[in-house]
């Protein structure tokens, strides 16, 4: 029997950050968005589920660094709290990849609820935030599934490069799925434009194949080809701590109110306060 209870009433926004494709921006936007929601007065989660740890050292933690984090909550069933670190943006903390969590793809094969364990680690956390931004590795493995299970939504950052379109449709297969058998509270609630160059007639080609395909599921806030952004990442940053005016910055900035506004988060911040 499927276990689909949707959890506490105060529950947090979760939202998956995924995409099978590598090299899409999809890190860059977990990132960023994270910290653009949270410098707006919400209070911002972000699980690294990526072996990677690309997210973590994005947000200034190395691996020298880390302590327990994704693969010790999934695996040794350490609490949430107990794993939760602050970053440098205030509202932003982080629930780091730890190194051994390249492992965990095969071993919760044999773990029991293997694909509950995030949400029910999550649970923990009940209402101390408004959002919390998942980072998936990019494959459609336990690890992604485990995200899709924990979620409500799932926003998919799609790069203007040729090819960018294929694979999304093997992704929208499996949100469906998951839907159907898993978590039938979860959607494809957004695709975001990443590495958007106006100079470049390929990027409004793929800007234009996207929204003809997928409708107003595209955001409109276009994520720029930037130098800022990945300048930023190779200091631990977010680009609007290492440059608050530059392109990237803003159209983070941007994305953050249009998904704010699209998944009515504001009405989630008020809720809470008036608890």
């Amino acid at each position: 029997m499927n276990d689909t209870g949707s959890g506490l009433a105060s529950s947090p926004r979760i939202i998956a950050l995924a995409n099978q494709k590598g090299g899409v921006g999809k890190t860059t936007t977990a990132i960023n968005l994270a910290a653009a929601l949270a410098t707006s007065g919400l209070k911002v989660l972000l699980v690294d589920m990526d072996p990677q740890g690309n997210a973590s050292t994005g947000l200034g933690v190395g691996y020298d660094a880390r302590r327990s984090g994704t693969y010790a909550m999934l695996e040794d069933g350490e609490r949430a709290a107990a794993v939760v670190q602050p970053s440098a943006v205030p509202g932003l903390s982080l629930i780091a990849a730890d190194t051994e969590l390249a492992g965990a793809e095969l071993e919760l094969v044999m773990s029991d609820r293997r694909e509950y364990r995030l949400r029910d680690a999550l649970a923990q956390v009940g209402a101390e935030y408004d959002v919390i931004l998942i980072d998936c590795p990019p494959s459609l493995g336990l690890l992604t599934l485990n995200a899709l299970v924990a979620a409500q939504s799932v926003i998919v950052p799609l790069q203007c490069e040729f090819f960018a379109l294929e694979g999304i449709s093997q992704l929208v297969r499996t949100v469906n799925s998951v839907r159907q058998s898993l978590n039938p509270v979860l959607k494809l609630d957004g695709i975001v434009l990443t590495m958007y160059d106006r100079r470049n007639n390929l990027s409004e080609l793929v800007a234009d194949d996207a929204r003809s395909f997928f409708g107003d599921r595209v955001m409109e806030t276009l994520i720029p080809r930037n130098i800022r952004i990945s300048e930023a990442q190779s200091h631990g940053q977010p680009v609007m701590n290492y440059d608050q005016r530059s392109s990237g910055s803003l159209a983070y900035q941007a994305l953050a109110t249009e998904v704010t506004d699209r998944l009515g988060l504001h009405a989630v911040r008020k809720g809470k306060a008036s608890l």
